[in-house]
């Protein structure tokens, strides 16, 4: 249950939605559960509820631009943006605010599908990994 608790957790605060699993991971650590199986599930879970921002937006483009939710001014502006510091941005994929955003606008400009995930799945095993080595280089 602890690991589906994580997992869900984890899915969630990967999405557009206003959460975030490091304080839930870091219990579950401090609790003796093993780091590894903990760290893949996270690290799974985000990286799945980042697919769903990407599938977001490259399925629903259209319909933000017609209720004027998206403009193509800013499709535009994105564009530029990853074309000129490529897919390497979605390394800050886990970095809050920003991050669940971006993982939606690979998915409007219709980035690689295959890259975005290789490229997320880094930033956001990374970023638990950390987290757990924090975690434990200070004895939480």
């Amino acid at each position: 249950m602890v690991y589906l608790t994580l997992f869900s957790i984890a899915f969630l605060s990967a999405t557009l939605l206003p959460m975030g699993s490091e304080a839930l991971l870091l219990y579950d650590y401090t609790q003796g559960y093993a780091w590894f199986g903990l760290w893949l599930v996270a690290t799974v879970g985000n990286t799945l509820g980042s697919v769903v921002n990407y599938v977001l937006g490259y399925k629903g483009e259209q319909y933000l631009v017609q209720k004027g939710h998206l403009s193509t001014t800013n499709i535009t502006k994105f564009k530029g943006f990853f074309d000129r510091y490529g897919g390497w941005t979605l390394l800050l994929s886990w970095v809050p605010i920003i991050g669940d955003p971006l993982t939606f606008v690979a998915g409007v400009l219709r980035y690689s599908f295959g890259y975005f995930v290789m490229i997320v799945m880094i930033a956001k095993g990374l970023r638990y990994a950390s987290v757990i080595f924090l975690a434990s280089s200070l004895s939480v």
